[in-house]
């Protein structure tokens, strides 16, 4: 019984081992015959550098359709120059409604972007600067600093002094909600209405001139020639 149970063991490994050389032997490693998730194999978009019969040539990578631009993409004629910067400051206006929504989108970026030097009420007193990490960074309510819309928007593109670009981390309607909570912590700074504030006493001004002025035609009939 001995011999035989043996004899049974011997080959039950002789199998096992013929078994395992088979399909180590059949096994390509540059070609494997098995795919794990393989949308990781077989990509659902086309290569970066692939040969498709659909393109010109069979290339994948190709230039840009001329005059076109990335999508979200907005252009900026201002140049990085002192020139551009004041230009900027007197010809850009913020293209979007100051709301609340805007300004608390705008403070939630301010603190991730900006609080760090300028400090969370924009008195240059941030972590960075307390730490002596940077020295010199103004607040917003210093006398003589003309800080208006255009020129924050601008200098969040290009950067300033030692401040760098935030082109690359946030987009044109960002960058404009900054703005807005920029200025609305210098009114705080100044002891002034909040831009919310004074954007509402403006709208509402602004109708009642429109409403109260008796040049302005209301009807068609009232642009008709007589």
């Amino acid at each position: 019984m001995s011999t035989t149970t043996n004899m049974k063991t011997f080959k039950n490994i002789a199998i096992a081992i013929f078994a395992a050389i088979v399909m180590v032997s059949c096994f390509n490693d540059k070609k494997p015959n098995y795919q794990y998730f393989p949308n990781m194999y077989e990509p659902v978009g086309y290569e970066t550098y692939g040969e498709y019969g659909i393109f010109p040539d069979q290339q994948e990578a190709m230039l840009p359709v001329k005059n076109t631009v990335p999508r979200g993409f907005v252009p900026y004629d201002y140049d990085d120059s002192t020139e551009g910067l004041e230009l900027a400051k007197a010809e850009l206006k913020n293209p979007y409604e100051v709301t609340e929504e805007n300004l608390a989108v705008g403070n939630q970026l301010y603190t991730v972007y900006c609080a760090v030097c300028h400090g969370d009420k924009g008195d240059g007193k941030g972590i960075l600067a307390t730490r002596e990490k940077f020295l010199g960074i103004p607040s917003y309510a210093d006398a003589g600093r003309n800080i208006v819309p255009g020129g924050i928007y601008h200098v969040e593109i290009y950067g300033l002094n030692a401040m760098g670009s935030y082109a690359s981390q946030t987009n044109e309607k960002e960058r404009w909600q900054i703005a807005m909570h920029v200025m609305d912590l210098k009114a705080a700074l100044n002891g002034e209405p909040g831009v919310l504030e004074t954007s509402k006493a403006g709208a509402m001004s602004d109708s009642t001139k429109v409403e109260t002025n008796p040049a302005v035609a209301n009807t068609a009939s009232e642009l008709e020639p007589k």
